[in-house]
Protein backbone atom coordinates (compact mmCIF):
# COMPACT_ATOMS: atom_id res chain seq x y z
CA UNK A 1 0.00 0.00 0.00
CA UNK A 2 1.53 3.24 -0.96
CA UNK A 3 1.03 5.72 2.07
CA UNK A 4 0.18 9.80 1.89
CA UNK A 5 3.92 10.75 1.77
CA UNK A 6 4.57 8.55 -1.21
CA UNK A 7 1.78 9.95 -3.01
CA UNK A 8 2.76 13.77 -1.91
CA UNK A 9 6.03 12.91 -3.26
CA UNK A 10 5.14 11.87 -6.22
CA UNK A 11 2.70 14.52 -6.97
CA UNK A 12 5.74 17.00 -6.27
CA UNK A 13 7.49 15.68 -8.88
CA UNK A 14 5.26 15.42 -11.11
CA UNK A 15 4.04 19.07 -10.80
CA UNK A 16 7.68 19.98 -11.36
CA UNK A 17 8.32 17.81 -14.29
CA UNK A 18 5.25 19.56 -16.06
CA UNK A 19 6.78 22.89 -14.61
CA UNK A 20 9.77 22.45 -16.39
CA UNK A 21 8.04 20.89 -19.70
CA UNK A 22 6.53 24.07 -19.95
CA UNK A 23 9.17 26.66 -19.26
CA UNK A 24 11.22 24.64 -21.86
CA UNK A 25 8.27 24.96 -24.36
CA UNK A 26 8.13 28.81 -23.60
CA UNK A 27 11.63 29.61 -23.87
CA UNK A 28 12.54 27.00 -27.11
CA UNK A 29 13.03 28.96 -30.14
CA UNK A 30 9.51 28.72 -32.41
CA UNK A 31 10.22 27.93 -35.91
CA UNK A 32 8.78 31.24 -37.92
CA UNK A 33 6.89 29.91 -41.25
CA UNK A 34 8.98 32.16 -44.28
CA UNK A 35 7.33 34.98 -45.54
CA UNK A 36 5.46 34.33 -48.84
CA UNK A 37 3.60 37.01 -50.48
CA UNK A 38 -0.13 36.48 -51.73
CA UNK A 39 -1.35 38.09 -55.18
CA UNK A 40 -3.30 40.82 -54.24
CA UNK A 41 -2.22 41.53 -50.55
CA UNK A 42 -2.75 44.97 -50.45
CA UNK A 43 0.43 47.47 -50.48
CA UNK A 44 1.00 51.31 -50.02
CA UNK A 45 0.55 52.36 -53.44
CA UNK A 46 -1.11 49.01 -55.19
CA UNK A 47 -2.07 45.39 -54.21
CA UNK A 48 1.11 43.08 -55.36
CA UNK A 49 0.56 40.85 -58.20
CA UNK A 50 3.22 38.92 -59.26
CA UNK A 51 4.55 39.85 -63.40
CA UNK A 52 4.49 37.05 -65.42
CA UNK A 53 8.81 35.99 -66.19
CA UNK A 54 7.76 35.99 -69.88
CA UNK A 55 6.46 39.27 -69.30
CA UNK A 56 9.94 40.55 -67.42
CA UNK A 57 11.70 39.07 -70.41
CA UNK A 58 9.95 40.95 -72.98
CA UNK A 59 10.00 44.17 -71.17
CA UNK A 60 13.95 43.84 -70.90
CA UNK A 61 13.99 43.04 -74.69
CA UNK A 62 11.93 46.20 -75.81
CA UNK A 63 14.08 48.71 -73.58
CA UNK A 64 17.40 46.61 -75.03
CA UNK A 65 19.17 45.72 -71.58
CA UNK A 66 22.83 44.84 -71.63
CA UNK A 67 25.04 44.81 -69.21
CA UNK A 68 26.18 48.38 -69.29
CA UNK A 69 22.89 49.17 -68.25
CA UNK A 70 21.59 50.56 -64.59
CA UNK A 71 18.17 49.81 -64.26
CA UNK A 72 15.69 50.95 -61.60
CA UNK A 73 12.48 48.59 -60.93
CA UNK A 74 9.71 51.00 -59.46
CA UNK A 75 7.42 48.50 -56.50
CA UNK A 76 10.04 45.80 -56.92
CA UNK A 77 7.80 43.28 -55.36
CA UNK A 78 9.15 40.18 -55.29
CA UNK A 79 12.54 41.10 -57.20
CA UNK A 80 12.11 39.17 -60.24
CA UNK A 81 12.54 42.01 -62.66
CA UNK A 82 15.61 42.94 -60.81
CA UNK A 83 16.83 39.26 -60.81
CA UNK A 84 16.33 38.63 -64.37
CA UNK A 85 17.83 42.00 -65.16
CA UNK A 86 21.01 41.48 -63.33
CA UNK A 87 20.83 38.03 -64.70
CA UNK A 88 21.38 39.52 -68.24
CA UNK A 89 24.38 41.24 -66.39
CA UNK A 90 23.05 44.56 -65.69
CA UNK A 91 23.39 46.34 -62.63
CA UNK A 92 19.74 47.05 -60.45
CA UNK A 93 18.01 48.12 -58.04
CA UNK A 94 14.29 47.45 -56.31
CA UNK A 95 12.62 50.03 -54.56
CA UNK A 96 10.20 48.15 -52.62
CA UNK A 97 8.25 49.63 -49.33
CA UNK A 98 7.09 46.26 -47.81
CA UNK A 99 10.29 44.98 -45.48
CA UNK A 100 8.97 41.73 -45.72
CA UNK A 101 9.13 41.53 -49.64
CA UNK A 102 12.60 43.70 -49.69
CA UNK A 103 14.00 40.65 -47.89
CA UNK A 104 12.13 37.67 -49.64
CA UNK A 105 14.13 39.82 -52.92
CA UNK A 106 17.08 39.90 -51.20
CA UNK A 107 17.37 35.74 -50.59
CA UNK A 108 15.66 34.93 -54.25
CA UNK A 109 18.69 37.19 -55.39
CA UNK A 110 21.54 35.46 -52.98
CA UNK A 111 19.78 32.10 -54.17
CA UNK A 112 20.34 32.84 -58.15
CA UNK A 113 23.38 34.23 -57.46
CA UNK A 114 23.10 37.74 -58.88
CA UNK A 115 23.27 39.01 -55.50
CA UNK A 116 26.34 41.26 -56.26
CA UNK A 117 24.45 42.84 -58.91
CA UNK A 118 20.74 43.05 -57.89
CA UNK A 119 20.36 45.18 -54.99
CA UNK A 120 16.95 46.02 -52.72
CA UNK A 121 15.86 48.91 -50.63
CA UNK A 122 13.26 49.42 -48.78
CA UNK A 123 11.43 52.72 -49.48
CA UNK A 124 8.61 54.77 -51.65
CA UNK A 125 8.42 54.61 -54.82
CA UNK A 126 7.90 58.42 -55.53
CA UNK A 127 10.86 59.24 -53.79
CA UNK A 128 13.33 57.05 -55.29
CA UNK A 129 16.56 58.53 -57.01
CA UNK A 130 16.41 57.95 -60.52
CA UNK A 131 19.05 60.02 -61.49
CA UNK A 132 21.91 57.08 -62.39
CA UNK A 133 19.02 54.97 -64.42
CA UNK A 134 19.29 54.14 -67.60
CA UNK A 135 16.22 51.80 -67.47
CA UNK A 136 12.88 52.56 -65.74
CA UNK A 137 10.68 49.09 -65.13
CA UNK A 138 6.97 49.33 -63.74
CA UNK A 139 4.48 47.23 -63.03
CA UNK A 140 1.70 50.01 -61.29
CA UNK A 141 -1.84 51.20 -62.00
CA UNK A 142 -2.06 54.25 -64.36
CA UNK A 143 -2.77 57.00 -61.42
CA UNK A 144 0.66 56.38 -60.57
CA UNK A 145 2.10 56.03 -63.75
CA UNK A 146 0.68 59.39 -64.51
CA UNK A 147 1.76 60.73 -61.00
CA UNK A 148 5.62 59.46 -61.68
CA UNK A 149 5.31 60.90 -65.52
CA UNK A 150 6.53 64.37 -64.84
CA UNK A 151 9.43 62.82 -63.18
CA UNK A 152 10.24 60.36 -65.95
CA UNK A 153 10.08 62.90 -68.51
CA UNK A 154 12.67 65.18 -66.90
CA UNK A 155 15.14 62.03 -66.45
CA UNK A 156 18.24 62.29 -69.37
CA UNK A 157 17.05 61.98 -72.60
CA UNK A 158 17.50 58.16 -74.22
CA UNK A 159 16.29 56.88 -70.79
CA UNK A 160 13.90 53.96 -71.44
CA UNK A 161 11.17 52.98 -69.32
CA UNK A 162 8.78 49.92 -69.34
CA UNK A 163 5.82 49.31 -67.91
CA UNK A 164 3.81 45.70 -67.94
CA UNK A 165 0.40 46.39 -69.56
CA UNK A 166 -0.79 49.83 -67.31
CA UNK A 167 -0.13 53.11 -70.02
CA UNK A 168 1.28 56.43 -69.45
CA UNK A 169 -2.15 58.33 -70.51
CA UNK A 170 -1.21 60.51 -73.90
CA UNK A 171 2.23 59.58 -73.62
CA UNK A 172 1.87 56.61 -76.15
CA UNK A 173 4.76 54.07 -76.24
CA UNK A 174 7.30 53.76 -78.41
CA UNK A 175 7.08 50.11 -78.72
CA UNK A 176 4.38 47.39 -77.38
CA UNK A 177 4.71 43.38 -77.68
CA UNK A 178 2.30 40.51 -76.09
CA UNK A 179 4.82 38.17 -74.50
CA UNK A 180 4.14 34.20 -74.62
CA UNK A 181 3.50 31.74 -72.73
CA UNK A 182 1.21 33.82 -70.58
CA UNK A 183 -2.41 34.18 -69.34
CA UNK A 184 -2.69 37.31 -67.41
CA UNK A 185 -0.69 40.92 -67.57
CA UNK A 186 1.15 39.98 -70.97
CA UNK A 187 1.88 43.57 -72.36
CA UNK A 188 5.51 45.19 -72.30
CA UNK A 189 5.22 48.63 -73.01
CA UNK A 190 8.40 50.35 -73.74
CA UNK A 191 9.15 54.35 -73.86
CA UNK A 192 12.17 56.22 -74.45
CA UNK A 193 12.38 59.71 -72.87
CA UNK A 194 12.86 62.71 -75.35
CA UNK A 195 14.65 65.17 -75.34
CA UNK A 196 13.41 68.53 -74.86
CA UNK A 197 13.45 70.98 -78.51
CA UNK A 198 9.94 72.95 -78.25
CA UNK A 199 10.92 76.78 -79.20
CA UNK A 200 12.46 78.58 -81.25
CA UNK A 201 15.67 77.57 -83.13
CA UNK A 202 18.63 79.26 -85.81
CA UNK A 203 19.04 77.14 -88.43
CA UNK A 204 21.13 78.74 -90.86
CA UNK A 205 19.54 82.12 -92.57
CA UNK A 206 15.64 80.55 -90.98
CA UNK A 207 14.09 80.09 -88.05
CA UNK A 208 12.97 76.66 -86.83
CA UNK A 209 9.78 76.87 -84.57
CA UNK A 210 9.22 73.46 -83.29
CA UNK A 211 6.07 72.40 -80.84
CA UNK A 212 6.67 68.76 -78.80
CA UNK A 213 4.10 66.77 -77.52
CA UNK A 214 6.31 63.71 -75.96
CA UNK A 215 8.16 62.29 -78.98
CA UNK A 216 6.10 64.31 -81.46
CA UNK A 217 7.15 67.15 -82.77
CA UNK A 218 5.78 69.33 -85.50
CA UNK A 219 6.29 73.09 -86.80
CA UNK A 220 7.46 75.35 -89.58
CA UNK A 221 11.33 75.71 -90.93
CA UNK A 222 10.66 79.77 -92.39
CA UNK A 223 7.43 80.03 -93.40
CA UNK A 224 7.45 75.88 -94.80
CA UNK A 225 5.59 73.43 -92.40
CA UNK A 226 7.33 70.69 -91.24
CA UNK A 227 6.36 66.93 -91.21
CA UNK A 228 7.70 63.82 -90.32
CA UNK A 229 8.86 65.04 -86.99
CA UNK A 230 10.39 62.44 -84.20
CA UNK A 231 12.42 62.28 -81.19
CA UNK A 232 14.23 58.95 -80.18
CA UNK A 233 15.78 59.97 -76.98
CA UNK A 234 18.20 62.58 -78.62
CA UNK A 235 18.24 61.68 -82.15
CA UNK A 236 15.88 64.44 -84.18
CA UNK A 237 14.11 63.81 -87.67
CA UNK A 238 11.36 66.11 -89.59
CA UNK A 239 11.27 67.24 -92.95
CA UNK A 240 10.60 70.36 -94.53
CA UNK A 241 9.26 70.47 -98.11
CA UNK A 242 11.50 67.82 -99.96
CA UNK A 243 14.44 68.69 -97.64
CA UNK A 244 14.74 65.66 -94.50
CA UNK A 245 16.98 66.46 -91.32
CA UNK A 246 18.56 63.62 -89.51
CA UNK A 247 20.33 64.26 -86.32
CA UNK A 248 21.20 64.72 -82.60
CA UNK A 249 19.96 66.77 -80.01
CA UNK A 250 22.68 68.46 -77.51
CA UNK A 251 20.95 70.63 -75.00
CA UNK A 252 20.93 74.24 -76.58
CA UNK A 253 22.25 72.59 -80.10
CA UNK A 254 21.35 70.35 -82.62
CA UNK A 255 22.80 69.34 -85.72
CA UNK A 256 23.19 66.44 -88.39
CA UNK A 257 24.77 65.91 -91.61
CA UNK A 258 24.97 68.33 -93.36
CA UNK A 259 23.02 71.31 -90.93
CA UNK A 260 22.86 72.52 -87.51
CA UNK A 261 20.45 74.43 -84.97
CA UNK A 262 21.05 76.71 -82.15
CA UNK A 263 17.99 77.07 -79.61
CA UNK A 264 17.01 80.72 -79.64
Amino acid sequence: MIGVKQVQRSLLVITFALAAASAYGQAAPSKQKPFEPVSGQPGKDVVWVPTPQPTVDKMLELTKVTAKDYIVDLGSGNGITVISAAKKGATALGVEFNPDMVALSRRLAKEAGVSDRATFVQGDLFEADLSKATVITLFLLPDINLRLRPKLLDLKPGTRIASNTFEMGDWEPDAQAASSPCTTYCTALAWVVPAKVAGKWRLGHQTLTLTQQYQTISGTLGSTPISEGKLNGEEITFAAGTQKYTGRVNGTTMSGSGWSATRM
